[in-house]
């Protein structure tokens, strides 16, 4: 059994998701982001950084947005979200999975949440400079969906097309937001167009973006 700690639009939203595309029996529980729930005790004790996701699998705890859905990819190999082990493919998914979470994803909590990260004075210098080095992260993604595409490792979608789009989602209002890309709005279009998709976002209760 899967446990689910999460709240709506969050980094748990890829997450979510693949368990509903994984057609895998699933529970979740509501963390109250607005209300700090996840720093209580209660939550720290499970996952000590206090973010959302938290994925429990019978017992044991994983947390890390990209890492649980590399593993969930891994564990129903059926679906074919993963290359082989120990293939050139397999080495592009790191390398495009690690991308969007060592580069993309931090610039996008920069330009939310300036203020925190570089206090109320440098808001937004810091936002602007956010926004610029998003649009050279979202030139790199385009150019190589133009030239391998359709899906960020050819002709089959994977667990980068999910991390990648939850993360077009949260672009949806820079001031020029992934899907200005054309080959980005492309795929945006494909994977939202997924049942599971709509299925999340009427579990989640979602309408931007939609």
């Amino acid at each position: 059994m899967h446990t689910l700690y999460y709240s709506p639009g969050t980094a748990s939203l890829v997450v979510h998701w693949l368990l509903i595309e994984l057609d895998l029996p699933h529970e979740l529980v509501l963390v109250d982001l607005a209300n700090k729930q996840q720093r209580s005790p209660e939550y720290l004790r499970l996952n000590p950084s206090g973010v959302v996701p938290t994925l429990v699998v019978d017992g044991e705890v994983l947390t890390e947005a990209a890492a649980i859905v590399m593993h969930l990819a891994d564990q129903h190999p059926q679906a074919r979200l993963a290359p082989p082990m120990a293939s050139l493919e397999r080495g592009r998914y790191y390398q495009w999975m690690l991308f969007l979470a060592n580069a993309v994803q931090p610039l996008l909590r920069n330009w939310w949440y300036a203020e925190e990260v570089a206090g109320p004075a440098q808001a937004e210098a810091a936002r602007a400079s956010a926004a610029t080095r998003l649009g050279a992260c979202f030139d790199r993604l385009d150019a190589h969906l133009a030239a391998n595409g359709p899906w960020m490792l050819g002709d089959r979608v994977s667990a980068v097309d999910f991390q990648l789009t939850m993360l077009m989602r949260w672009s949806r209002k820079l001031p020029k937001p992934a899907t200005d890309w054309p080959e980005l709005a492309r795929l945006a279009q494909g994977m939202k167009a997924r049942p599971s998709f709509k299925q999340l976002y009427a579990s989640e209760q979602l309408s931007e973006w939609a």
